[in-house]
C-alpha cells in the first residue's frame, strides 16, 4: 500500500514538472538517441537505421517547447566534445531520415527561441 502511495505521489510530481513547462528529457537521452547517428555526422555517405531510429525517438521524446529547448542545448554541447562533425551533414540529418524536428540543427541556433 504504502508503494503505491508513493509511486502515485512521485508520478503527481512529474506531472506537475512537465506541466510547469520543465524539459523532461536529459542530455543522457539525447545523447543515446544520437550515438548511433556519429558515423553520419563524421563522414559516412547515408545514416543508418539504428540513427534515423534514435532521430525518430528524439522528436518522440520532445513534444513540448521546454524538451525541444533542452535537446537543442545538449546536442549543441554534444557538438563541442565531437571533433570532426560535418556542419553541412548535421543539418542534413533529419531530412536524411525523413523526420521533421522542427528546427534546424545548426551551431548558431538560439535554443531559448
Amino acid at each position: 500500500m504504502k508503494a503505491g502511495v508513493v509511486l502515485a505521489v512521485m508520478l503527481m510530481a512529474a506531472i506537475v514538472m512537465v506541466e510547469r513547462g520543465q524539459a523532461a528529457i536529459t542530455c543522457g537521452q539525447v545523447d543515446s538517441f544520437l550515438a548511433p547517428c556519429l558515423a553520419y555526422l563524421t563522414g559516412e555517405a547515408k545514416p543508418s537505421r539504428a540513427c534515423c531510429t534514435g532521430v525518430e525517438y528524439l522528436k518522440d521524446n520532445t513534444p513540448t517547447t521546454a524538451d525541444r529547448q533542452a535537446a537543442c542545448k545538449c546536442i549543441k554541447d554534444a557538438a563541442t566534445r565531437y571533433r570532426g562533425i560535418k556542419l553541412d551533414k548535421a543539418r542534413q540529418l533529419p531530412k536524411e531520415c525523413g523526420v521533421d524536428i522542427g528546427v534546424p540543427i545548426t551551431p548558431d541556433i538560439d535554443c531559448s527561441k
